[in-house]
């Protein structure tokens, strides 16, 4: 009787203690920023279940989903998403953005979809820092090709449109195969066909598809019940390593952000979606330690410590830590006075004619008087010619009037008859 009791006993605490465990699990999380209505983890969700990125922007932007719970520009209306892809190479960047106004757009987020030399995929889906914060990743958990997610099955079939040839392509995976691998998704498939072209929404602020109705948002705890089942998913996970930060790096220098976000969001105005109420954060998640610093190859023998006494490292046991038992230096004297060769140095100098001990205190004075005149010197003359002499006297003061007659040949004439 004692033992059915208290099997009875065990049975009644266990089954009352279930609903309390299951509301621990089920609290709502909340990173306190505008990107908590916009669950990353559905959102890869979906993207891994459709064909194109067109499917992939529709889906984002259906009701029925209940995935799209922004309200940027706080209006009191769902914003639409809009897709925008590039690539380079074997890197795909898909950038989701909402248009706030018709001057201003904001990136939502970027799903990374890598494909390496090994033909291994990799897919990250990276909030906006203006949205998640910093370094909020989510990627499929599991090995670096992808997780099998048995609530996704394969055998559905690819249409790729080539707009150049205006040709169809159909990809069809096995029927009934579940996705074993991200290279097996219907989007990745899409992406790496030798068809595929960069796809770029046509909507914008103002022209919408017909079938997009805006409606009002629910609060997050509403918001939460949708999506608190992907916390606890073993088919995606959180990190903060970015795999390809090159092609990253390369979209952040073009990414778009919006005054309005970054005023609506100062200013507390996106609060209200959480309706008063505390949530807890998110459990941090930080970088992987790399291996191999503590046991480095080739180095294993380096001290983790550094010793702290010099006189105790490694090689170097015998050094003294006294200058004077320094080896070769025994008998080094420690009074400069003793050293050897040295014995008789006095310790004051002597006083030498060239080294007085006593210097005058007054230097004397100089000659008082000086000689008022230099001495004549027969090379210094000290009187000199007042003034010079006159020309020679002799010299004749006019020149002469007259000339001395020259003879002069006698002329033909005159001596005629």
């Amino acid at each position: 009787m004692k033992k059915r009791a208290f099997f009875l006993v065990v049975v009644l605490t266990g089954l009352f203690s279930l609903p309390v465990f299951s509301q621990t699990d089920n609290e709502p999380v909340a990173l306190g920023l505008p990107g908590d209505n916009l669950n990353l983890y559905a959102v890869l969700d979906i993207f891994q279940k459709s064909k194109t990125l067109e499917d992939f922007e529709k889906a984002l932007n259906d009701p029925d989903n209940k995935v799209n719970n922004l309200d940027l520009n706080n209006d009191g209306e769902i914003d639409y998403i809009e897709i925008e892809s590039h690539k380079e190479g074997n890197t795909h960047v898909i950038v989701l953005q909402v248009a706030v106004n018709n001057n201003e757009t904001q990136d939502v987020a970027v799903i990374e979809v890598d494909k390496d030399k090994k033909n291994n995929v990799h897919v990250q889906a990276i909030g906006d820092e203006d949205l998640y914060g910093k370094n909020y990743i989510v990627e499929p958990s599991g090995s670096a090709s992808g997780t099998p997610n048995p609530g996704y099955t394969g055998g559905s079939t690819v249409i790729v449109n080539n707009n150049t040839t205006n040709n169809y392509t159909t990809t069809t995976t096995s029927p009934g195969y579940v996705s074993a691998s991200v290279s097996a998704w219907p989007v990745i498939l899409f992406l790496f066909s030798p068809v595929y072209v960069a796809y770029r929404s046509p909507w914008h602020w103002g022209y919408y598809p017909p079938y997009w109705r805006p409606w009002r948002p629910v609060y997050y705890h509403d918001y939460w019940g949708y999506h608190g089942h992907y916390y606890r998913s073993p088919y995606y996970r959180r990190t903060a390593v970015i795999r390809n930060p090159r092609y990253y790096n390369n979209y952040a220098a073009r990414r778009n952000t919006s005054v309005v976000v970054r005023d609506n969001r100062t200013n507390g105005r996106y609060n209200t979606t959480y309706n008063g109420r505390d949530y807890k954060r998110p459990a941090p998640v930080t970088r992987p330690s790399r291996p191999g610093n503590t046991t480095r190859p080739g180095n294993t023998t380096r001290p983790t410590t550094r010793p702290a006494n010099p006189s105790t490292r490694p090689g170097n046991t015998t050094r003294p830590t006294n200058p004077s038992t320094r080896p070769g230096n025994t008998t080094r004297p420690t009074n400069p006075s003793t050293r050897p060769g040295n014995n008789t140095r006095p310790t004051t100098r002597p006083v030498t004619p060239t080294n007085p001990s006593t210097r005058p205190a007054v230097r004397p004075a100089q000659p008082v008087t000086r000689p008022a005149t230099r001495p004549v010197t027969p090379t210094a003359p000290s009187t000199r010619p007042a003034v010079r002499p006159t020309a020679p006297s002799t010299r004749p003061a006019t020149q002469p009037t007259t000339r001395p007659a020259t003879p002069r040949p006698a002329s033909g004439s005159s001596n005629r008859r």
